[in-house]
């Protein structure tokens, strides 16, 4: 039997430190911890593919908390099942000792409890991910009406540009001499200028 442990956190920028430092606390070889810095709305991580490549019957699989795991109510139990039923491992979320699966729940109460408890917390992990697109949402509609500005800058161009611009558009210069009087093709000269047209007229 192996014991494995899967990280998760949703931004590169963020620091799966603190799981880590649980796992290995816990007894997992470092080699045998897999990490995501992903969003846990679906499954398509590598790290996580590549853990249920590695898990196999009598596997263990260690995880902090169920919103580590993901934040998609239904597939959190699609693959909590298929790790326990299909591939025949268990799982243990470190925060919630009831879901240990080693227990195998004998009673019909366990069963119960252990089945109540990874649906409610399913459920709390998809519902704050959607509160957090919706606080995002409400950010950026409060943003806008304060007059933020999103996406790519406009861009500047130089004088020096503007003026041989200028010149092409009222046929003082061919394209030819803009573009090489500037240094670019004559495709980027076009471009450009399509872009700046409605300001110089």
């Amino acid at each position: 039997m192996n014991t494995y442990a899967y990280a998760r956190v949703s931004a590169r920028d963020q620091n799966l430190d603190r799981q880590i430092a649980a796992f290995e606390e816990f007894g997992v070889e470092r080699d045998h911890i897999f990490s995501d810095k992903k969003s846990g709305k679906d499954f398509e991580r590598k790290g996580y593919k590549r853990l249920l490549r590695k898990l196999k019957a009598g596997d263990l699989l260690v995880i902090k908390s169920i919103d580590r795991l993901g934040r998609n109510y239904d597939r959190i139990i699609s693959e909590w099942t298929y790790i326990t039923n299909t591939l025949g491992a268990d799982i243990l979320v470190l925060d919630m000792p009831l879901l240990d699966t080693r227990a195998k729940t004998d009673t019909l109460v366990g069963r119960f409890l252990s089945d109540v408890v990874l649906q409610v917390l399913s459920f709390v992990a998809q519902n704050e991910r959607e509160n957090i697109k919706a606080r995002q949402a409400e950010g950026i509609r409060i943003a806008k009406q304060k007059g933020v500005k999103f996406g790519r800058p406009a861009r500047t161009y130089s004088e020096h540009f503007l003026s041989v611009a200028s010149d092409f558009l009222e046929k003082r210069v061919s394209s030819r001499e803009a573009a090489s009087e500037l240094g670019i093709s004559r495709e980027n000269f076009y471009y450009h200028v399509k872009k700046i047209k409605s300001r110089l007229s």
